[in-house]
């Protein structure tokens, strides 16, 4: 939306005839929300008796890998994604939790609830982290004021801490949110977002993984001052595009908007018979292929699903669908069991199918954390090799075994340059 200003007296003088988004009117006040150490706290909630003992929540085997660790833990070098095997020698004093993952799903599902009642915009960027577009509160309420009463909500309905910060763009609030943890809440006044960030280590930086990191020290960046400090061209040249986005953020410039979180979002896909069949084994195969193509598109769009619908529609043209939630999860191996036992519930007919779909709803952003569970670190690397492979060329280049009867799965498929694809060992489900 778009407002005109005829002979209104703005900085410099009369500015006639001028109009610019009303967005620019106003200053953008972003808030993040990020729960305390999530996993750990919910432990800690179900059973007190674990407060202030160091805690790690994961794979309980040596193979593997920490989902969560308290804060008692994080003197001993532990970190969230260790090998749980190397967790255990670096604090051996620590309690191992294998963990809950439908528990923290509805304790992710409850502050959801919450906060969708309290902000008219906001983003779930994970299951425990939000954001909030607040423009324009301080006009009416105050975004400071607003935020410290929303975090004193969540806090009081969940039993569970909370921090968060506020600024005027998504990658500040979210160092902010950092650097007031644990259980605190921290305000960066616009005009500050600069000096704020510079003093800080360059790895604070949301963009700056561990290669960036060792990159950047070669340059002699050690803290987010030194890159704020090079120009903007030899950020390019080093990195590229990332270089320039990496140099404006450390500026503290970060236009990125809220995406409004919407629990209709989907994904799916279909196959309709050129004729009906009654063979099980084919549907079943597709059914696993349909599963293993999604949940990589899910993937690739970093995102998790919590709700899994098979859709049959037979030779009478009656359609039947079942749906069921779940633990958010974008791994084949938890999405291929639950599809199939869907189907096993919903077809009963013993009459030839027509149609049949799967579609994953409930999306949230996202990344592989939630499995970590019962992973091992080899299984998360491997679903990472294959889908390098798949995004090189092409969703079918890799495949399992039980779903190779699938010729075609629908409107997902993409070529993979005519070579055949790399088949995984059967798996029985």
């Amino acid at each position: 939306m778009y407002y005109f200003l005829w002979n209104y007296s703005f900085i410099n003088g009369i500015i006639p005839y001028f109009y610019f988004p009303f967005s620019t009117l106003l200053e953008r006040s972003i808030l993040h929300l990020d729960l305390d150490s999530f996993f750990v706290s919910v432990e800690r909630l179900l059973d007190s008796r674990l407060a202030r003992k160091p805690l790690l929540v994961g794979g309980v085997g040596d193979r593997g890998v920490v989902a969560a660790c308290s804060y008692e833990t994080r003197g001993f070098g532990v970190h969230s994604g260790m090998p749980m095997k190397i967790a255990r020698q670096r604090c051996p004093e620590a309690i191992v939790i294998r963990g809950n993952a439908g528990t923290y799903s509805k304790y992710s599902d409850l502050i959801t609830e919450i906060i969708q009642q309290e902000v008219p915009v906001f983003e779930k960027s994970s299951i425990d982290e939000f954001y909030a577009d607040l423009s324009g509160l301080d006009h009416f309420f105050g975004s400071y004021k607003f935020a410290s009463e929303l975090r004193q909500k969540v806090m009081k309905e969940s039993g569970l801490p909370l921090s968060f910060g506020l600024s005027t763009s998504k990658l500040v609030s979210k160092v902010a949110t950092s650097e007031a943890k644990p259980n605190n809440q921290l305000k960066v006044d616009f005009g500050y977002e600069k000096p704020f960030l510079a003093p800080l280590p360059i790895q604070k930086m949301p963009m700056v993984g561990v290669k960036t990191e060792q990159l950047l020290r070669r340059l002699g960046i050690r803290h987010i001052h030194d890159l704020q400090q090079l120009p903007e061209q030899l950020m390019i040249n080093t990195l590229g595009k990332n270089g320039q986005v990496l140099w404006r953020k450390a500026q503290g410039i970060d236009p990125s908007p809220v995406i409004p979180y919407s629990e209709r979002k989907s994904i799916s896909t279909e196959r309709t018979f050129d004729r009906d069949t009654i063979d099980v084994a084919h549907l079943k195969s597709l059914l696993v292929a349909m599963t293993e193509n999604l949940a990589f598109q899910l993937r690739r769009g970093n995102k998790l699903t919590a709700c899994i619908s098979v859709k049959i529609r037979y030779a009478d043209f009656e359609t039947h669908s079942k749906q069921s939630r779940i633990a958010y999860t974008s791994a084949d191996h938890e999405l291929i069991p639950k599809t199939l036992e869907l189907f096993q519930a919903l077809y009963h007919r013993r009459l030839r199918v027509r149609l049949i779909g799967v579609r994953f709803s409930h999306l949230v952003a996202g990344n592989y954390q939630i499995d970590l569970f019962q992973d091992t670190e080899t299984q998360t690397r491997l679903y990472q090799a294959l889908d390098h492979i798949r995004l090189k060329y092409g969703d079918r280049s890799v495949i399992r075994a039980s779903g190779m009867n699938a010729k075609t799965i629908g409107r997902l498929d993409n070529p993979f340059n005519g070579k055949p694809p790399i088949v995984l060992a059967h798996r029985k489900y």
